[in-house]
């Protein structure tokens, strides 16, 4: 028996399950906000309502990005109940929001740096694109 057939009849998962492929080539899903301007809405309210402003306002708002990417870590071990005091807590779907957290939150990182943080990142992405894959983002 396999260890996937073994996890499977014990009830347990430590692999994440397979993605199914894209269907669309559409960016949002039909009545989705446009990511950008959800980002620019997100980063207009947090800037109201920041307790600090300046350098320090700038450290804490980078700083946030390592909390979330800590309550990834947390959602994995809790999905592959490697801790065994607390067995299995979360879901593969959690660690998805939480990787979802950590986008958000870079984005607005990237929009407190720079009010074209569209245009920063889809540069960044092509570079990457480019360097990793030798082609061009689409």
């Amino acid at each position: 028996m396999t260890e996937q057939e073994q996890e499977q009849e014990q009830g347990l998962r430590t692999t994440p399950p397979a993605n199914p492929p894209a269907t669309s080539d559409a960016p949002d899903a039909p009545g989705a906000p446009d990511m950008w301007d959800s980002v620019e809405d997100l980063w207009t309210w947090l800037d109201a309502n920041r307790r600090h402003g300046g350098e320090t306002g700038l450290v804490l708002r980078m700083l946030k990005l390592t909390e979330e990417v800590g309550e990834v870590a947390q959602a994995v071990i809790g999905a592959t109940g490697q801790n065994p005091r607390k067995g299995v807590t979360h879901s593969w779907e959690d660690v998805q929001g939480e990787l979802c957290d950590v986008v958000i939150t870079a984005l607005v990182a990237l929009r407190t740096l720079t009010p074209d943080a569209r245009e920063a990142f889809e540069r960044h992405l092509a570079r990457v694109t480019e360097r990793s894959l030798g082609t061009t983002a689409p």
